[in-house]
């Protein structure tokens, strides 16, 4: 005689589905990041964009900002926890934001090297999503 497996089974991904939803399901370890850590890129009509960058925890060391895609790419340094860059970008790219990354190498006392990286928007425009990398 066969045993009928489907019950068991069921009872079992449904135990499991219950318990990651009960307890919160699972983490995603980038939102500390996403809650010390604030960039923004925005492009003004007058022809530069405005790079700001803000560490809410105050333990920034070091920060390299850099827009790349550009004929000689854009590269500056910063030793606080807070900055805000303006950078001449007398154009539109001809094929969107998305070819001209804002990428920022941060030194941090509690979390090492950390690279955010974003793309630059419109004033007025949704803020695109930051993606946080971590060695």
């Amino acid at each position: 005689m066969a045993k009928k497996l489907g019950p068991p089974i069921f009872l079992g991904v449904f135990t499991l589905l219950a318990i990651i939803f009960l307890t919160g399901g699972v983490s995603d370890d980038k939102n500390v990041y996403r809650e010390i850590f604030q960039i923004e890129a925005i492009y003004y009509e007058s022809g530069h964009v405005e790079v700001s960058y803000f560490d809410k925890s105050g333990k920034t060391t070091n920060v390299v900002l850099e827009i790349l895609g550009m004929d000689e790419s854009f590269q500056k340094s910063f030793s606080s926890s807070e900055f805000i860059e303006i950078v001449p970008f007398p154009n539109v790219p001809r094929y969107g934001w998305a070819v001209h990354p804002i990428v920022l190498e941060i030194d941090h006392n509690d979390f090492g090297h950390i690279q955010l990286k974003t793309e630059i928007h419109p004033m007025g425009d949704p803020v695109p999503p930051v993606i946080y990398s971590i060695p």
